[in-house]
């Protein structure tokens, strides 16, 4: 049965201003701290940045995280120590695992046009692999009154794969558009509701809501309105 799960308001993530980026956590990161929200399951981090022209983050160290880039607006310039100079549009979804160690480096290219962003982090099953990196299209098309899946352990035709036991989908819905999910009971599942409004099991979200589920059958979005949605899949425990 459908379940009504826990809310977070976007106003009550943790912010920060930097100048030239601003930042909303929804776990804490940085300089946020808050004990009752450290994560669900196996995600770690969503932080939703906007990046000033030019601004950017230098070069630093990741390991053991599968981190994924979800860009909304703009575009961001990545250089790493693979090798991989890319750039990332709106659109586009990129995947790097850190594994054992890597450094990178991210800026918004553009002189003019600010860049909006999720990043986003999940632990890996397993430490120390090595690191590597995937990037994709994800059009409108795939997500516009579905949850289109854009990332997953076996990796899709459309999605990125994972180094660990999660899921991730994206959709957009509008007006009588509307999609249901099935879940394991083992699993847990978190809805950011990136833009717009929805209603998630019945429950109203608005841009920068969340709703953490768990020991559900299924969730089912409706009523949207310009609406951008991510759900994830997760594993029941941290590991």
């Amino acid at each position: 049965m459908e379940q009504p799960g826990i809310l977070r308001k976007a106003e009550e993530r943790g912010y920060a201003d930097h100048g030239w980026l601003k930042t909303h956590y929804s776990f804490s990161f940085a300089n946020y701290f808050d004990s009752a929200h450290m994560g669900w399951g196996n995600l770690r981090v969503i932080n939703d940045d906007i990046i000033a022209p030019g601004g950017g983050f230098g070069k630093h160290p990741h390991r053991d995280m599968e981190i994924l880039t979800y860009v909304l607006s703009g575009k961001i310039a990545h250089e790493d120590s693979m090798g991989n100079i890319k750039t990332i549009p709106a659109g586009s979804v990129q995947r790097m695992s850190a594994g054992k160690g890597i450094f990178h480096s991210e800026f918004n290219p553009s002189k003019e046009e600010s860049t909006h962003l999720l990043q986003i982090w999940i632990l890996p099953t397993k430490k120390g692999i090595e690191p590597s990196y995937e990037q994709k299209d994800i059009s409108t098309e795939l997500k516009s009154g579905r949850l289109c899946l854009i990332a997953s352990p076996e990796g899709t035709k459309e999605g990125l794969s994972l180094h660990t036991q999660a899921k991730v989908y994206a959709g957009l819905f509008h007006g009588g558009q509307k999609a249901q999910l099935s879940f394991p009971s083992s699993s847990k599942a978190y809805v950011h509701l990136v833009a717009g409004e929805l209603r998630v099991n019945g429950q109203p979200l608005h841009s920068g809501d969340a709703l953490k589920l768990e020991k559900l059958d299924q969730i089912t979005l409706t009523e949207g309105k310009l609406a951008e949605v991510l759900v994830f899949e997760l594993s029941a425990e941290s590991i």
